[in-house]
């Protein structure tokens, strides 16, 4: 994968912006209300799909290895392995179907909205049976009291957000850099 500099520059940016906003969290639970979710949004309209992905990839990788840029400001692979981890790594296809979408059709916000809603559809999945993996004694019922009803609005109103937005900053971000 050949990146220019301004591409490097820019992914790298959003890597930091995931390393700033991932550790913002509400605990609710064992899965806590975060703002990742919407930052990849926010990356999938002002990067490529693969740039987008690999700040995020950057991202994970960094908590990773142990700096505290997850949730609820923790890090290292026992967050990977912890309760969270599915979504952690559902993440990354969050972003390419996000991202897929968005730059296809970012200006049209309903499509956008879906290709993002499904994007939220994947990583509920991934971190919903990781949980479920993890807490074998429980329901279905109980886990996705746990895991996904309590986000529903929350997620929705992420996307609403962002799908304001997300082509307004995209646009600016073509002025300020010249690119048309």
């Amino acid at each position: 994968m050949k990146l220019t500099t301004k591409e490097m520059v820019i992914t790298a940016l959003f890597a930091a912006i995931f390393c700033i906003m991932g550790p913002i969290s509400i605990p609710i639970g064992p899965i806590p209300v975060s703002l990742t979710n919407f930052v990849i949004y926010i990356s999938c309209y002002m990067l490529s799909t693969k740039n987008a992905v690999l700040s995020y990839i950057i991202y994970m990788l960094l908590g990773a290895v142990g700096l505290p840029v997850f949730s609820g400001f923790a890090g290292g692979i026992g967050k990977l392995a912890g309760p969270t981890g599915g979504y952690i790594v559902g993440f990354i296809f969050t972003a390419v179907i996000s991202g897929i979408v968005i730059n296809k059709f970012y200006n049209n916000k309903l499509i956008s909205a879906l290709g993002m809603l499904l994007g939220l559809i994947v990583v509920y999945a991934f971190g919903t049976a990781w949980f479920a993996f993890l807490n074998g004694d429980k329901t279905i019922y109980e886990i996705l009291k746990l895991c996904v009803i309590p986000f529903i609005a929350v997620d929705i109103i992420k996307i609403a957000i962002a799908a304001i937005i997300g082509p307004i900053f995209k646009s600016k971000l073509k002025i300020s850099a010249g690119i048309k």
